[in-house]
């Protein structure tokens, strides 16, 4: 069907709308989203062989900036990340220092108390996946020298390992006044996407 406008004909395209134009590439994205999702679902019960190839993706980066000389401060980011991500994984979900204030002990300490699991602020998935995430974007930064940021690197290595140790006496000591190991020992359970469970040992 055509339409004249004075001295124009304007013959509008047959079949396409803007739902036709666009669903191709919404289709493909979507596709790879739940390609992407399922490919993540199948490597949950694969703890150690993901943590084996995290540990691989952490060497070539670590190789990568030992061979460049360079991307300290790259390097220091994701420590830090690393470091936030690691309390998150050693802390139950719920502060014990805030429930005792509230509703009293949360965890058991003694061996005559009921059993209760503990449950990390950060899942075990959710802690090897933003690692695996931070590692990936760090070794992408180093193909860029805007990131490359001169700095005396030994001054930053020095900070992290204070900080860190710092925030593991912290950690250590909430572990001891609690009495709960953020740690899976003992009892077996199911495995859980969700919750990476740990035991307290009475």
């Amino acid at each position: 069907m055509e339409t004249t406008t004075g001295a124009t004909t304007v013959t509008p395209a047959e079949g396409l709308s803007p739902d036709s134009v666009s669903s191709p590439l919404s289709r493909l994205t979507f596709a790879v989203s739940q390609r992407y999702r399922h490919l993540l679902d199948k490597s949950v019960p694969h703890v150690l062989y993901r943590w084996i190839g995290l540990f691989v993706l952490a060497f070539i980066y670590f190789l990568r900036v030992h061979l460049v000389e360079g991307f300290y401060i790259v390097t220091y980011a994701i420590g830090i990340y690393v470091l936030n991500l690691l309390i998150g994984f050693l802390s139950p979900q719920v502060d014990p220092e805030m429930q005792d204030l509230m509703d009293g002990p949360s965890l058991p300490t003694r061996g005559s108390d009921e059993f209760r699991p503990f449950v990390r602020r950060l899942p075990e998935f959710k802690f090897w996946l933003s690692m695996t995430y931070v590692f990936l974007i760090g070794f992408v930064c180093t193909f860029f020298s805007v990131f490359d940021v001169p700095v005396f690197w030994p001054i930053l290595l020095f900070y992290w390992v204070v900080l860190f140790s710092v925030t593991m006496r912290r950690q250590i000591t909430l572990m001891v006044k609690y009495k709960y190991v953020p740690f899976t020992f003992g009892k077996r359970v199911s495995y859980n996407s969700s919750n990476s469970p740990a035991f307290i040992i009475s």
